[in-house]
């Protein structure tokens, strides 16, 4: 399921989002501050500017604090604190810098957003409905935490007409209705929450994942358990994520279900920062949306789809280590703590320390030995440590989960195939490249690596040719595939065949050293033997494997003919129209 929006946001939606009018929007996606002039701390200034440049927010918050103290009245450092202090997630700190900011008639989104977090803590509606025009965020996250507002005063009318007119906003009807059935369902009326998502009251109505759980609820709520089970299925079909299972183990049951997604106005504000986080996530900056995501999460601790998005859009803008400190918030004993753990682990991956990735992944294996998602993660980590033959053990668990492969398991049948064939187990690897194939029989990965794979054992040379060229024809920028085909032309002794789509493989994938180096071959297959030269002298400059190496070194000594003379291989074919 998707968030109540379409996959691209339109330009009004967009503005609403973002700011008050479209022509603000430029300004507003930078989350970076502004130049600052005269620093009185010029080597705090410096750092703090070069955090700010590297996303790098922990450093940040330390070094604008720091400048702070011999410049405290500074704009540009006060945002860029207030930015710094909201990426590692210190809404009080931030909120400080920003109420000095605005003292000083200083404006800024970052500050805005801190401000409003401090109000909603404090539960102060009055402020939050009465917000002068410098502290406006933008037109729909301002409207909707006014619908709230009213809610956490108790009148329930004018939050409902509040929601009404969200609703009635060109482009924002879905995002006016889910906030409106969700107040609905905080105060009991099941009834006209479940209207509004079914659809019954103003027409169908697209919800993320966690408005699909709060209709399930609400269906339970209502002992309409036979509805829960068919969206659940509608929904999640069969998969096992431990959150779906128990929830469909429960309306199997007849067991009413809590309706605990929004139960104050805190809670439905922190819902109006998500939303607008998931609707920003992939069209605003990374570092704005985080802006959105970690005030959703400040408002409510245990939003793990909050904490999930924020941990990601720190992984996207590099601070791996912030990113498994926030995956590292959720407990053991929650729904999404495989998810969680996963994320974590890919951190560790980046920082470098694969051996505890790894041991995190092998526990969660044991924790969670029902969930397939968990074996692939793991067979994937191993993999990427080149420990193929592990990776195949844990791909073989992950499988055996599946009692009847469906096209969606293609992928893990590769996986397994390429860690058989990186292992030297061809026969298994052959075995799982077809059955992927089964499953999905024009995929161009599998095609590729199968027919690849047998031009470079010299085996069914037509068949992989006939492979590759439906590998190119569904992805023909796709240099690595092109590479594919001219190798299979080369082997199979076509060589005029293979220059074409080999200097074009060349121009898409300019560094990479196998393909140069097949260009260097091809080269001197057809009599071009001062550019074969060239190509291998330049595919060691990209840091080929060792072994390939030692190979090309060897070409450039005694020529390749030598070479394949060398190895015992068949000679190149004479050259009938070469250069």
């Amino acid at each position: 399921m998707t968030h109540p929006l379409p996959p691209r946001l339109t330009a009004a939606v967009l503005a609403a989002l973002l700011a008050l009018t479209p022509a603000s929007l430029p300004a507003q996606t930078d989350p970076s501050p502004p130049p600052v002039a005269e620093p009185g701390d010029a080597g705090a200034y410096l750092a703090a500017r070069s955090a700010a440049v590297q996303n790098d927010f922990r450093q940040g918050a330390f070094w604008f604090a720091r400048a702070l103290e011999s410049d405290p009245d500074n704009l540009g450092l006060l945002e860029g604190a207030v930015l710094s202090f909201i990426g590692i997630g210190d809404f009080p700190r931030a909120a400080e810098a920003a109420q000095r900011l605005t003292a000083l008639e200083g404006r800024s989104i970052g500050a805005n957003i801190a401000l409003l977090v401090r109000d909603v803590q404090a539960e102060d509606h009055d402020s939050l409905l009465a917000l002068p025009a410098s502290r406006k965020i933008g037109n729909l996250l301002d409207d909707l935490t006014a619908a709230w507002a009213q809610f956490g005063k108790g009148r329930m009318s004018e939050t409902l007409a509040a929601f009404d007119a969200v609703a009635a906003t060109d482009g924002l009807k879905a995002f006016g209705l889910y906030h409106k059935a969700l107040a609905l369902a905080a105060v009991g009326d099941f009834e006209g929450a479940d209207d509004i998502l079914s659809g019954r009251a103003e027409g169908p109505l697209v919800v993320n994942r966690r408005g699909l759980i709060a209709h399930v609820q609400i269906l339970t709520q209502l002992e309409k358990f036979d509805e829960a089970a068919a969206l659940l299925e509608r929904g999640f079909g069969g998969d096992p994520d431990p959150e779906v299972t128990a929830l469909r183990a429960q309306v199997e049951a007849g067991t009413p279900l809590a309706f605990d997604v929004v139960r104050s106005a805190k809670d439905g504000i922190a819902e109006v920062f998500f939303t607008v986080a998931v609707a920003l996530n992939g069209e605003a900056e990374d570092g704005y949306t985080l802006l959105y995501s970690r005030a959703a999460l400040d408002l409510n601790p245990n939003h793990a789809e909050a904490l999930l998005l924020s941990a990601g859009l720190l992984e996207q803008l590099r601070q791996f280590e912030l990113a498994g400190e926030t995956y590292a918030l959720l407990p053991p004993d929650h729904a999404s703590f495989h998810a969680a753990e996963i994320g974590r682990a890919a951190t560790l991956i980046a920082l470098e320390q694969p051996d505890a990735a790894l041991a995190a992944l092998k526990a969660l294996t044991e924790s969670h030995p029902d969930l397939l998602l968990v074996h692939m993660a793991y067979g994937d980590t191993l993999h990427r440590q080149e420990r193929f033959e592990e990776a195949s053990a844990a791909y073989d668990v992950a499988l055996a989960l599946v009692p009847e492969p469906e096209n969606r398991h293609w992928g893990l049948f590769y996986a397994r195939a390429v860690s058989h064939e990186r292992s030297g187990q061809w026969e298994e690897a052959e075995a799982d490249f077809r059955k992927a194939l089964e499953l999905n029989p024009d995929q161009p990965q599998v095609l590729n690596y199968l027919g690849y794979s047998f031009v470079d054992r010299g085996e069914n040379l037509e068949e992989a040719l006939e492979m590759i060229e439906r590998a190119v024809a569904a992805r023909p920028e796709a240099g690595y595939i092109i590479d594919s085909l001219a190798w299979a032309y080369f082997r199979l002794g076509r060589y005029e065949d293979a220059l074409a789509p080999m200097e074009r493989a060349s121009l898409l994938e300019p560094v990479d050293p196998v393909v140069t180096d097949h260009l260097g071959d091809v080269y001197w297959a057809v009599g071009r033997q001062l550019e074969a030269r060239f190509q291998w002298r330049r595919a060691l400059s990209f840091d080929p494997e060792e072994d390939e190496a030692v190979r090309i070194r060897r070409k450039l000594d005694i020529g390749l003919d030598a070479v394949l003379a060398e190895e015992g291989a068949p000679p190149l074919a004479p050259v009938t129209n070469g250069n």
